[in-house]
């Protein structure tokens, strides 16, 4: 069920990613959710070791993480794809 919470919630914070860095992502949407399901992914991943998050369930705790990595990666992802 991690898993699957995670996915869902990467959806989630890919489209909250986009609506708090707004502008043009090489790739629109599509990309931006996929970012945002690898952001919860390494949010996740990271938060669950300072314990900021949980990937066992859809909590307050997790959805900030989820959202905080979404927006890390996305930010990276603009810087590397305006150098290319």
């Amino acid at each position: 069920m991690g898993i699957l919470s995670w996915i869902i919630l990467g959806l989630i914070a890919g489209a909250l990613a986009k609506w708090i860095m707004p502008g043009p992502d090489p790739g629109g949407w599509i990309v931006t959710m996929i970012i945002g399901i690898v952001g919860a992914f390494i949010g996740g991943w990271v938060g669950s070791f300072v314990g900021l998050g949980t990937t066992g369930g859809l909590s307050l705790g997790s959805i900030i993480t989820a959202v905080v990595g979404a927006v890390i990666l996305l930010f990276i992802y603009r810087m590397v794809k305006s150098r290319g």
